[in-house]
């Protein structure tokens, strides 16, 4: 079960198919990152956060890891350092990606989860507008535990599965 603060995005996760690469903005300590990559057995996940601390205590968090299916490194959300459409899932927990940088780095078909662990909206009416202009459209939206999430789908690409 995850722990409280990652319930919205656990609530999320269920509307996403099977991603087989996802990556999680803002990471932190790595919960989340850790979370998906249990969810998603099969996916690569990949976490950035912008404090080389937090990085640091992500990756002593993975152990042994032969496939390396679970990496961190140090980067911002408005200037993720990642190659564009590499990612199918890009989730942000209590933080906000540029919309711009979210759209270039996920494949058309990706999806954009955004989710809060305590009160308030993950998208303000603002922030939906930015996004629909960069090709987002929403999915669903829900609230889960404390929180609330919403996901959002890059424009282009299949349905997705489950």
């Amino acid at each position: 079960m995850p722990a409280p603060r990652l319930t919205p995005l656990a609530a999320a996760v269920l509307h996403v198919g099977e991603p087989e690469r996802a990556l999680v903005v803002e990471c932190g300590d790595g919960d989340g990152a850790l979370f998906l990559a249990r969810e998603f057995p099969r996916a690569a996940v990949r976490g950035v956060d912008s404090s080389p601390d937090a990085v640091r205590a992500a990756a002593a968090r993975v152990g042994l890891d032969p496939e390396g299916r679970v990496a961190f490194k140090q980067g911002a959300p408005r200037r993720l350092p990642f190659p564009d459409e590499q990612f199918d899932l890009l989730a942000a927990l209590d933080a906000r990606p540029a919309p711009a940088e979210a759209a270039r780095v996920l494949r058309p078909g990706g999806f954009l989860v955004l989710a809060r662990s305590g009160p308030g909206r993950p998208l303000g009416p603002l922030a939906a507008r930015r996004l629909a202009r960069r090709g987002f459209e929403p999915v669903r939206r829900g609230r889960a535990g404390a929180g609330a999430w919403t996901v959002l789908r890059l424009r282009g690409g299949r349905p997705a599965r489950g």
